[in-house]
């Protein structure tokens, strides 16, 4: 998990909570708002979770939000270790620093966005073509979409 910012047309900083599976390179969540709690972030957590997406690991860095109380009762709470970055290191979490240049380069310099609203359906938008129409070279090939089904019909008692 990370965060971007932005600026809406009228100056009006905003930003966004990002969220990507180093595994599968599938990014579960893009969440936007003026201002994102430790609280808020527990919440789009939890609304992962209760659509089956729990992670063992969540990888951040040192920002108030990821060190705050509410992040630290939930990852406890759901059996979720948070593995903090050290301070200005942020090669420590690269998977999500890669998916934050696209999502900079791609969606937010492209677009001038006049409402919060918009910038959300955007991000949508981004997100769902990052999972289901973009390929990635790391996943032979193939959208993180195509690759977690691959992955899970793997499994065992999945056949």
């Amino acid at each position: 998990m990370d965060f971007v910012s932005d600026r809406l047309a009228d100056g009006r900083r905003f930003r966004v909570l990002t969220l990507v599976d180093n595994f599968s390179r599938v990014s579960p969540a893009l969440e936007a708002g003026f201002s994102i709690s430790g609280k808020q972030v527990a919440a789009v957590l939890d609304r992962l979770a209760s659509n089956g997406t729990k992670p063992q690991t969540i990888h951040v860095d040192n920002g108030p939000e990821f060190v705050s109380r509410a992040l630290d009762e939930w990852a406890h709470k759901n059996g979720v270790k948070l593995d903090f970055s050290r301070p200005g290191r942020p090669t420590d979490n690269p998977f999500i620093e890669a998916f934050n240049g696209r999502l900079r380069t791609e969606c937010l310099d492209q677009s001038w966005f006049t409402s919060l609203e918009e910038a959300k359906k955007k991000l949508e938008a981004f997100r769902n073509e990052h999972n289901e129409d973009r390929p990635h070279t790391a996943l032979t090939m193939k959208t993180p979409t195509e690759f977690i089904k691959e992955w899970l019909a793997k499994l065992p008692g999945r056949q």
